[in-house]
């Protein structure tokens, strides 16, 4: 590209197809290694946590890096509004830079979660500001042709990271260094290659500095307030939904976040939200529709992987591939939906479309068996996918395009905020049921299978065989005493290891339990199409924000 065009391009707010694709080189890059990271170490943190004699504190290295990444969206958002995109951008690929390579490092847990915490201050802007400088550069007619090139990345890596995080875990050493290590190290030549990409493509006009002060108040209440929140999320089902911990955890949350609601009020447009943008009907409509469907959406995606591995008996590496059909109906909805809406400037009915196939392909997964074909189980995942891709796109583009372009990173970053509590509240409360559900299930297909000739012969079998996972649920069997239900609990991978018939018990109380989570979640998304019914659609602006944003200065 000639440097004379760029510099014609800044000056105006303007910019070319061909320009619109070098700059999203960039963007795609630091989206890439965001969910590239969070689809590998989840494959990879059982075996971190055991090289590092911590398996009862992983859940806070998980519980650190998301904490620190939802808290700096909405941050983000605002001072990129204030004194530009770029800086913040690269600021964001660094930090997430720094704690990668800090957390091959890592001597215990504990420095681990301290470390992921430094990579979720990065993690939090990468996607935020990627879909704020898209909304910077392309009208929001134009916008979906391109935000589906995020959602491919996004598909792409729920396929690649746990194939590549299972492999990089499964072994012992690479090049010298301990094999999980390189879960993170990887990121290091990815970030270095995205800072030097996004320092020469991304050139966007230069911004009129904001006389507001930072809203350091209200980031430090927001903190206090989604913090616990978080944290219950990730520990309830340990301590108890209403031990008097989470108790406490909920007490403060909700001062807190009273707190914060009076110190935004109170600082009007400088705030880190301005409360103003909620008056906009469409567009808080649209952020309630955001949570429930990141609620409804990552439940439903976070249980699929347990049905494949823990029921199916695929590893992680096959589990990853096996959710291909997925990746592709969201890659077939994203990219018809984007063509599509370029063409009319309508987006409701694909809000519709999607709202409704993803809660038609939730519900049909609640039919799941542990016998069930495989091509049913591919068919009702691509349904699930293709319905994402119908309505995450065109749901960020129309709460960009309901506030006015200067609001762009606010409208974003809160969207994108929202959507991240919902889906994390979400998988705790799925996650819950199903672990509620999953004793006495299983306890009740063993009852069962205690009638059947063949389960009894190869219990008998079993006591005396050699294979330890065999001599346990047939010792313990035999002796009444079902304890082998809380050893799956803690780890699923013992049932690949049992006799395939004395596993099937297993496998069907496991696809009983999920059963009744994706029914639970499909109930979810209908109240999210319940709402799209209700969500007016406002015209689409056919310029860019930043050619809005100087028009309207």
């Amino acid at each position: 590209m000639a440097t004379s065009e760029v510099g014609e391009s800044t000056e105006t707010g303007d910019f070319s197809h061909r320009e619109i694709l070098v700059i999203l080189s960039g963007l795609l890059l630091g989206i890439l290694l965001a969910a590239l990271d969070q689809t590998i170490v989840s494959t990879a943190i059982r075996t971190i946590a055991d090289d590092l004699n911590g398996y009862s504190l992983q859940v806070w290295a998980t519980t650190a890096y998301l904490i620190t990444a939802t808290l700096a969206t909405p941050l983000y958002g605002k001072l990129s509004d204030m004194y530009g995109r770029k800086p913040f951008y690269l600021a964001a690929i660094s930090l997430f830079l720094v704690g990668s390579l800090l957390c091959t490092t890592a001597q215990s847990m504990y420095e681990l979660a301290a470390f992921r915490a430094l990579q979720g201050l990065g993690a939090g802007g990468l996607m935020s500001l990627a879909l704020t400088i898209v909304g910077d550069i392309v009208s929001p007619r134009e916008r979906s042709r391109y935000q589906g090139y995020f959602l491919a990345v996004f598909g792409t890596s729920s396929v690649i990271g746990p194939v590549l995080g299972g492999l990089l875990a499964g072994q012992h050493h690479i090049l010298g260094i301990a094999g999980w290590r390189w879960v993170f190290l990887v990121n290091v030549p990815i970030g270095l290659f995205t800072l030097v990409v996004v320092t020469r493509v991304l050139r966007l006009p230069p911004r009129e500095r904001s006389t507001d002060r930072v809203d350091y108040w209200g980031t430090a209440i927001l903190a206090i307030g989604i913090t616990p929140l978080l944290i219950v999320a990730q520990q309830g089902r340990e301590w108890g939904w209403l031990s008097a911990r989470s108790i406490l955890c909920y007490v403060v949350s909700v001062v807190a976040i009273i707190g914060f609601v009076l110190v935004e009020a109170a600082l009007g447009d400088a705030a880190l939200v301005p409360l103003r943008i909620f008056k906009n009907w469409t567009f808080a409509l649209g952020v309630v529709i955001s949570f429930v469907v990141g609620a409804g959406m990552f439940g439903g995606i976070l249980l699929l992987p347990q049905y494949l591995q823990a029921v199916r008996g695929a590893s992680p590496m096959l589990g990853g591939l096996q959710m291909i059909p997925m990746v592709l109906g969201m890659m077939i909805g994203s990219i018809l939906s984007g063509q599509l809406i370029s063409k009319t400037g309508h987006y409701r009915a694909y809000t519709l479309i999607g709202a409704a196939m993803i809660t038609l392909g939730l519900f049909l997964l609640h039919y799941l068996k542990a016998d069930t074909d495989f091509w049913i189980v591919m068919l009702f995942m691509l349904c699930v996918g293709f319905g994402l891709g119908n309505l995450m796109q065109p749901l960020i583009v129309a709460l960009q395009n309901a506030l006015p372009p200067k609001d762009m990173g606010v409208s974003t970053a809160a969207a994108t905020f929202f959507r991240q509590i919902g889906g994390t509240l979400g998988a705790a409360v799925f996650l819950s049921v199903l672990f509620d559900r999953l004793t006495p299930n299983i306890s009740s297909q063993l009852r069962a299978a205690g009638q059947n000739p063949a389960f009894l012969q190869a219990v008998a079998k079993g006591a005396h065989d050699g294979n330890p996972a065999d001599m346990a649920l047939s010792q313990g069997f035999l002796s009444h005493n079902l304890s082998a239900v809380q050893g799956v609990l803690n780890d699923s991978s013992v049932i690949q290891k049992l006799n395939p018939v004395l596993a099937h018990p297993f496998k069907v109380g496991f696809a009983e339990s999920l059963s009744t989570v994706f029914l639970i979640t499909s109930g979810v998304t209908l109240l999210a199409f319940v709402l799209v019914l209700f969500w007016k659609e406002v015209p689409l602006r056919t310029t860019a924000g930043l050619t809005a944003a100087a028009a309207e200065g």
